[in-house]
């Protein structure tokens, strides 16, 4: 993987991930995963719940430290230079992170300033997401009067903020019924065919998952299939994805159609 010299500019992968290993204790979270993730791209992370998924989101922001392995965001490893490493990327992670007793805009505000933007810019930039994310209008609402499927848009906005290249998303629509489910990700497709960035989306729902994404299978902490789906289904000479999942693990995984 190599870098141009000009700042900002890398012509490799979004996110790479080498070998990467962790455990709790004897138990062995995850086995030698590596895949990469492509820039402008949308790349889904499946596995079942306890399949090693928000360990690998915790290892890539660093809440964890990498035991075995590496990561690079764009050409910065997150071992060797965190900071240029993350300030590539937003992070919207399962529990929702919010302060429901501040209005929305206090929420984005407060988080620019984690991030070193001045309040001016942070205004500015605060604007500009509310309205990618459709929220505009619920600015000065404080956040518990938000709906679930709003929260979740606001914490994307919240992910946005700083302009980052890759979002990472761990079960963003867990909780939410399917309408929500289905605006949250049309939402993030969007923003990867108009503002070019790459997606990591960690998920369990096979119906959350489109036949010309790439796709990470991830199950019991090791990657047993990558690629492109239609690739992937392929290989296993499955029907569909569904039947796909099953040949490679042995067990079954939800649609989504019944989701709460």
């Amino acid at each position: 993987m190599t870098g141009t010299d000009r700042p900002g500019v890398f012509d490799g992968a979004a996110l790479s991930i080498n070998a990467v290993s962790h455990c709790y204790g004897p138990r062995k979270a995850l086995d030698d995963v590596s895949f990469e993730v492509a820039p402008s791209s949308f790349t889904a992370l499946l596995g079942l719940n306890g399949a090693g998924k928000s360990t690998l989101v915790s290892l890539i922001t660093r809440l964890f430290g990498i035991q075995t392995g590496r990561i690079a965001i764009f050409g910065h490893d997150i071992g060797r230079e965190p900071g240029a490493a993350l300030r590539e990327i937003g992070v919207v992670f399962q529990p929702r992170t919010l302060d429901l007793d501040l209005s929305v805009v206090q929420n984005l505000l407060y988080h620019a300033a984690l991030h070193g933007i001045d309040r001016r810019d942070a205004r500015s930039r605060a604007s500009e997401v509310l309205a990618q994310t459709e929220l505009s209008d619920r600015a000065s609402s404080k956040v518990r009067s938000l709906s679930g499927g709003q929260m979740r848009r606001l914490e994307i906005a919240r992910a946005l903020l700083h302009r980052p290249r890759l979002l990472l998303l761990d079960e963003a629509t867990a909780g939410l019924d399917v309408k929500a489910r289905a605006g949250i990700l049309g939402h993030v497709r969007r923003l990867v065919a108009e503002q070019g960035i790459a997606v990591l989306w960690a998920t369990h729902l096979l119906d959350e998952i489109a036949s010309s994404d790439d796709l990470a299978v991830l199950h019991r902490g090791r990657i047993l299939a990558r690629g492109n789906v239609a690739h992937v289904v392929a290989d296993t000479q499955g029907s569909d994805l569904h039947s796909a999942f099953i040949r490679l693990t042995g067990e079954t995984t939800e649609s989504g159609d019944h989701a709460p």
